[in-house]
């Protein structure tokens, strides 16, 4: 039987992307961007009060979808996430088994507004006084 490992999230950046750059065979490094990424679930307890669930999901980008990442995304940005599960156990330095669950990325999206960048000054604004005409002394 086949199965199906699909994994869809919306959530909000934890931090910045982290990226690394690998060498590869090829003509172009390969790119891997890794960010924790928190969804938080809102649920009424026994004393019928709201509490927030926050779970914590690492996500992996890999070539041009960590490009993407590390341009886009920064820490608080609400995103939608599709991709699949993937475990790794590897030992430490310390000889110490580690084990790591993580969502690896096939499709990402954007959803909060992109942060404002500085407004840019216009060069003619520096040229222009108020005395200035608006289309005085121009040849045509």
């Amino acid at each position: 039987m086949i199965g199906v490992n699909k994994v869809i999230l919306v959530g909000n950046v934890g931090k910045n992307p982290d990226v690394v750059t690998f060498p590869s065979d090829g003509p172009t490094p390969v790119k891997k961007a890794s960010f924790p990424l928190a969804t938080t679930e809102a649920r009424r307890n026994r004393d019928n009060e709201r509490v927030e669930i926050t779970e914590w999901h690492n996500i992996v980008c890999w070539r041009g979808l960590a490009d993407v990442a590390e341009r886009i995304l920064s820490k608080g940005a609400q995103i939608y996430i599709e991709g699949r599960l993937q475990s790794r156990t590897w030992e430490d330095k310390e000889g110490n088994k580690r084990h790591v669950t993580e969502v690896v990325a096939d499709n990402l999206l954007l959803l909060s507004k992109r942060q404002q960048e500085e407004p840019r000054t216009n060069p003619l604004m520096d040229i222009l006084t108020p005395d200035t005409e608006p289309l005085g002394d121009l040849p045509f």
